[in-house]
């Protein structure tokens, strides 16, 4: 038999439907391999009698002909989604001790379609970073190598977690949420594909928040057919979401090998960035190559204020997080730490519960929002995002279908590389932030390796609600650069 932790979402199901295996096999097999693989640490809590439960469970669907889209496939959760009775941290130590009482709403579709949860995956400290290196539980090591050499990689951030496990095979895909890139990176990272969805597609319902009006939930899976069938289960109106948009969500699946001749793909100027290494620049010509081979058609577009998205994001975020992050304070749930009275049990709380990251974030953030200080910056950040918002809608108001950018400056870069520098780590999100800010949907795809044998990925930026078009174009990307999985040495 196959190893069936090598197979694809569609294929799986495919095997299921055959009898071939069983729901209850295939989880045992992801198991076993998330076992094996531990020195990853991808995984920050395993639920293996959990997942044969489900598994048993759905084999007994099956036979019965109910099983839904996703009878079977094992799936890995980023400690972000609150998933009910099973302990969810956002991988900070304030969040230590908490077990929800709820499902997410995404989660919560995702086993109401047959899926089975594996378990919780690493991740930045409550998603702030592009490295996955402030998680309390460790950093995650990429399963990639540079060729010849055994420097552990960062998997990028702050999905690290769920881009790591499915590229080793430890699931068939998993959830992540991006913020400022935090699908898109480790995707390219890892030569896994990763979709952003447009804001609102997806429910934040039981998502642990960073910065409400930019977070979006989506999936990172091995192959853009696999996105798009875990995207028909993750999208949908949900009440319980006032950001959550009531349009009826297409069958992304079916997008997947539509033709994409008459496309027009914009090629963005103010993306040639200065100092851009060659090899990023050469798959980009490859990939605009690759696409106008399939009857697309290139146009340059200009989109003037990208150079003001980073630095204006880094306001914008920083400060909802300050927002946000104000809950944790040792009253109601998580850690709590003593002292003398309320104040001083505020302070020892947060200040031993968060990590440094998250610390200079809801320092950055509570500074730009303060009395004297938010015109100047809160509000000229949020005045900048609507231009940024503007230049995306005059580019597709000209009939330009999608965009075509490197995903990342470069590929992944080694554990302890970046972390001296805050700005230079932050200079990792350069092609992804605008993304955010406009709320469009993105999505990265394989597309080659540098010269040291490490994957690079290009990103399609969309229209609002056009998930459907990217699904296609990236699929034409996908079948020119084939598929790449790395070498196993754990």
């Amino acid at each position: 038999m196959t190893d069936l932790t090598s197979l694809t979402i569609a294929e799986a199901r495919a095997g299921l439907a055959s009898k071939s295996f069983t729901a209850r096999e295939l989880t045992d097999a992801h198991l076993a391999a998330i076992e094996a693989a531990r020195v990853l640490n991808a995984y920050v809590l395993e639920t293996p009698e959990r997942a044969r439960e489900m598994a048993k469970a759905v084999d007994e669907k099956i036979a019965k002909g109910e099983g839904g889209p996703l009878a079977g496939i094992p799936l890995g959760i980023k400690d972000l989604f609150a998933t009910r009775d099973i302990r969810t941290t956002a991988c900070s130590k304030i969040l230590s001790n908490f077990i929800p009482p709820y499902e997410s709403t995404i989660t919560s579709q995702l086993w109401r379609d047959g899926a089975v949860l594996l378990g919780k995956l690493n991740n930045d400290e409550f998603a702030m970073g592009s490295s996955n290196e402030t998680s309390c539980f460790g950093p995650v090591t990429n399963p990639w190598r540079r060729e010849g050499s055994n420097t552990t990689l960062v998997p990028g951030g702050s999905s690290g977690g769920s881009a790591s496990a499915v590229a080793a095979s430890l699931c068939m895909g998993a959830t992540a949420t991006d913020t400022g890139g935090s699908i898109r990176q480790p995707a390219a990272f890892t030569a896994t594909v990763g979709i952003k969805p447009t804001y609102g597609r997806c429910s934040r319902w039981g998502i642990v928040a960073f910065a409400s009006s930019l977070d979006q939930a989506g999936p990172i899976a091995r192959s853009v057919r696999d996105a798009a069938i875990l995207m028909c289960s993750m999208a949908g109106h949900d009440p319980k979401d006032t950001t959550s948009v009531d349009i009826a969500v297409p069958d992304y699946e079916a997008a997947v090998g539509k033709s994409v001749r008459g496309m027009k793909i914009g090629i963005p100027k103010e993306y040639r960035l200065d100092g851009m290494p060659a090899e990023i620049e050469k798959l980009w010509s490859e990939g605009a190559a690759w696409l106008k081979a399939a009857g697309a058609e290139l146009v340059e577009v200009s989109l003037p204020h990208t150079k003001y998205a980073l630095p204006a994001y880094y306001i914008v975020a920083p400060a909802e997080a300050s927002s946000n992050l104000a809950r944790y304070d040792g009253v109601r749930y998580g850690l709590r730490e003593g002292a003398k009275n309320i104040i001083e049990m505020y302070e020892n709380t947060r200040a031993e519960g968060f990590g440094a990251e998250v610390r200079r974030r809801v320092l950055i953030g509570t500074y730009v929002l303060s009395a004297g200080y938010y015109d100047a910056y809160y509000l000229r950040a949020q005045k900048v995002r609507t231009l940024i918002k503007k230049d995306f809608e005059d580019c597709f108001a000209k009939g330009v279908n999608a965009i075509l950018t490197p995903a990342t400056p470069s590929a992944a870069f080694g554990i302890g590389e970046k972390g001296a520098d805050p700005v230079e780590m932050y200079l990792n999100d350069i092609f992804t932030v605008t993304v955010n800010m406009a709320g469009l949907p993105g999505i990265a795809v394989p597309a080659g390796k540098d010269a040291q044998g490490l994957p690079l990925g290009l990103q399609l930026i969309g229209r609002a609600f056009d998930e459907e078009t990217l699904f296609s174009l990236g699929e034409v990307i996908e079948q020119a650069a084939g598929r790449f999985t790395p070498q196993k040495w754990w």
